[in-house]
C-alpha cells in the first residue's frame, strides 16, 4: 500500500501464478447511498452512471468516446456497483493495456463535467431499471431501514432524481470522490513499480478541486468544499460509525407484495471491524441455518412444520464482509397454506434456540466452515474480486489482514462461538416483515438488483442458501446497484 501526495491510497498485488497476462483494477469511493442529499435520493447511483456516459462529450467523456468502449477495444470487460457506503468500479484487461486502463480511470474522474443532457440519458435509464426490477433485496432494505432509521437503499428514486441539475451533481462529486476518500487497487500479472510509476503520473491531479466551467457548477464546487471540510475525519479513512439499532425485540414493518406467503425476519450483525470473530460465527451460522436446519424443515411441511422454503444471507444482501456497519442476518421463510406470519416466526426462532443450546456437532460445524472454504478457494483466483477485496478491506474494514487471512480466521470459528451467535440473535432485536402474496405494484425506490452488464459480465442472481465466497473474496460480480 502507497499514499501519493494527495491522499490517494493505491495497493499493487503482483500475482503472476493465476493472473496469466491479466490485470484488474478497482477504483473503491467512500460514498454511497447513505451519502445521497435530501430530497436527492439515488445521486451516488447517478455519478456511477455518469462515469459510463451513454452520449459522447461532457461527462467523464470529453473526447466522446466512453470508457466501456476504450476498455472493450482493449479486450477488456468493466463494471461497477453503487452500495450504501461506498461505489466501486472495476475493470480487467490484458495485462499490456494496464497502463492505458489507468490513464482511462483517471481521465474520466479528472474530466468528470456533466452536462444536462447526459444526465437526462442517465436518469432516464435509472428510471428504467426502478420500474423493472424486481422484488430481490426489499426485505433486505425494509429491515435495515427498521434497525436503523435513515438507512438509505442506493438504488435511488426517480421522482427525487428527475429534477437534479448539474451542479447538484458535480457538488456531489467533487465532495465525495477525493483522493483521501479513494482507493485504487491493482492485481495481476504485473510490476509493482512499473505499476506505481504509471499512477503516479496519470493521477497527480485527481481529488484536487478545480474551478469548472459552467457557472452553476461554480456554486456546487463551493458547497462540495464546505461538505468535504465537515467531513475530514470520515474522508481521511476512518470507519463509518453506524448508530445503536433500535431495541425494540420484535419490530413489525409494513407488509411487502410477494409471489408466495412467507415472512422475513432481520436481525442486527456484529461489527465486523470492531467485533471479526462474532461476525465471522454469524456466517458459519447462516451457513448451517441455510444449507441444513432450515430446508430439513422446509422438505418435511407436509409433518407439520409449515415451512416451504428456507434461505438465510448473513451481510449486505447476501455478501459478507462487503459492507461497514450496520449490516444484517436476513431469513426469508416460506409460508404453507396455512401457517400464519408468527408461527413462521416461532419456527426460525425454535431453529436458532437448538443451536443456541448447543455447541453444534463438530461434523455439522466442519462442514459448515469448510462449505465457505471450498467457495472461496473456488473464487481466490478472481482477479477483479482481489482487486475489489483489497480496496473494500482499506477503504471499510481497516486492520484487516486481507482476504488471504480469511481461511485461517474461518477455521479459528469454533462450535461454542456459532451457538454464541444463535444466542445473540434471539437475544438482540429483529424485524418481522409479512410477505403476501397480492397485486404487484413497481416500487418508486428500489433495492440493489443483479448488476446489469456494462461490457459483456452479466451477473446472475445469488443462490438461495448463503451465497459462497462473501466474505470480502467474491466481489465482482455481485449484486449491487449499477448503471
Amino acid at each position: 500500500m502507497s499514499v501519493l501526495p494527495g491522499g490517494l491510497r493505491v495497493c499493487v498485488e503482483s500475482v503472476p501464478q493465476y493472473g496469466r497476462g491479466l490485470a484488474a483494477v478497482a477504483l473503491t469511493v467512500a460514498a454511497g447511498g447513505d451519502d445521497d442529499p435530501a430530497g436527492r435520493h439515488g445521486t451516488a447511483h447517478l455519478v456511477e452512471h455518469l462515469m459510463f456516459p451513454r452520449s459522447g462529450g461532457g461527462s467523464a467523456d470529453p473526447t466522446g468516446e466512453g470508457h466501456a468502449a476504450l476498455v472493450a477495444g482493449a479486450g477488456g470487460v468493466c463494471n461497477a456497483e453503487t452500495h450504501r457506503d461506498h461505489t466501486v468500479f472495476h475493470t480487467t484487461v490484458p495485462a499490456e493495456s494496464l497502463p492505458d486502463a489507468l490513464a482511462w480511470e483517471a481521465r474520466r474522474l479528472l474530466g468528470f463535467a456533466p452536462t444536462e443532457d447526459v444526465i437526462r440519458t442517465e436518469t432516464d435509464v435509472i428510471g428504467e431499471e426502478i420500474r423493472g426490477a424486481g422484488d430481490a433485496g426489499r426485505s433486505w432494505e425494509s429491515a435495515l431501514g427498521a434497525l436503523y432509521p435513515g438507512s438509505r437503499d442506493s438504488f435511488g428514486t426517480a421522482a427525487e432524481l428527475a429534477g437534479i441539475t448539474a451542479g447538484e451533481v458535480e457538488a456531489f462529486f467533487r465532495a465525495h470522490y477525493t483522493a483521501r476518500r479513494m482507493v485504487l487497487s491493482v492485481v495481476g500479472d504485473v510490476d509493482p513499480a512499473g505499476v506505481m510509476a504509471v499512477v503516479r503520473a496519470v493521477f497527480a491531479g485527481v481529488g484536487v478541486i478545480r474551478v469548472a466551467g459552467e457557472a452553476g457548477a461554480a456554486e456546487g464546487i463551493r458547497a462540495a468544499g464546505e461538505a468535504r471540510a465537515a467531513e475530514e475525519a470520515r474522508a481521511a479513512g476512518e470507519p463509518r460509525t453506524a448508530g445503536e439499532p433500535r431495541t425494540a425485540r420484535e419490530i413489525r414493518t409494513a407488509p411487502l407484495p410477494s409471489g408466495r406467503p412467507g415472512v422475513a425476519v432481520g436481525h442486527p450483525l456484529p461489527d465486523p471491524v470492531a467485533d471479526r470473530p462474532a461476525y465471522l460465527a454469524q456466517a458459519v451460522l447462516a451457513q448451517v441455518l441455510g444449507r441444513s436446519r432450515l430446508p430439513a424443515l422446509a422438505r418435511s411441511a407436509r409433518d407439520g412444520h409449515r415451512l416451504t422454503s428456507a434461505t438465510v444471507t448473513c451481510g449486505y444482501h447476501g455478501q459478507w464482509l462487503a459492507s461497514a456497519a450496520p449490516d444484517l442476518t436476513l431469513a426469508v421463510l416460506g409460508r404453507a397454506p396455512g401457517t400464519e406470519v408468527d408461527a413462521a416466526v416461532g419456527i426460525w426462532r425454535s431453529v436458532l434456540r437448538a443451536v443456541a443450546e448447543g455447541p453444534l456437532p463438530e461434523a455439522e460445524h466442519r462442514r459448515a466452515v469448510n462449505s465457505l472454504l471450498v467457495a472461496w478457494h473456488r473464487q481466490a483466483d478472481s482477479l477483479p474480486t482481489r482487486a475489489v477485496a483489497l480496496g473494500r478491506d482499506a477503504l471499510l474494514l481497516p486492520g484487516s489482514a486481507g482476504p488471504d487471512a480469511l481461511p485461517a480466521e474461518l477455521r479459528r470459528t469454533t462450535p461454542a462461538e456459532v451457538a454464541a451467535a444463535a444466542r445473540a440473535l434471539l437475544e438482540g432485536p429483529a424485524t418481522v416483515t409479512e410477505l403476501a402474496p397480492q397485486a404487484r405494484t413497481v416500487p418508486t425506490a428500489r433495492a440493489h438488483t443483479v448488476l446489469t452488464a456494462r461490457a459483456g459480465t452479466e451477473l446472475a442472481p445469488q443462490a438461495r442458501t448463503v451465497p459462497i465466497a462473501r466474505a470480502g473474496t467474491e466481489l465482482a460480480p455481485q449484486k449491487g446497484t449499477v448503471g
